[in-house]
């Protein structure tokens, strides 16, 4: 048997450029990946859309989503969570820049 271990929690994150992306469980219907931001937002114009919906939890830090078609601003902090429905096209506003944002992410089709 082997296992495969970690901590969530164990990564260094980098203030402002790109976000780190650690896929976790990578499946044909399931990806499971932790992202780690700080200082991060998307760029001007950018937003995801993606196929398949997105169920993400914000374990540390602090981050601000905005979606596109309503503009709702979604404040999320330690411990919240929102389900995205597939091609609800949403940003990252902005993330904490003295603390790291740890993310879990969890993409599955419907």
């Amino acid at each position: 048997m082997q296992l495969q271990t970690g901590n969530l929690f164990a990564v260094d994150g980098r203030r402002g450029g790109d976000e780190r992306i650690d896929r976790l469980v990578t499946g044909p219907r399931v990806n499971v990946e932790r992202i780690v931001s700080m200082g991060h937002a998307s760029p001007d114009g950018f937003w995801y859309d993606d196929p398949r919906a997105e169920w993400v939890v914000l374990l540390s830090g602090a981050a601000v989503l905005e979606f596109e078609a309503d503009a709702t601003r979604l404040d999320m902090r330690a411990g919240d969570y929102v389900l995205i429905e597939p091609h609800c096209r949403h940003r990252v506003a902005w993330t904490h820049d003295e603390v790291q944002t740890v993310w879990l992410a969890i993409y599955y089709e419907r």
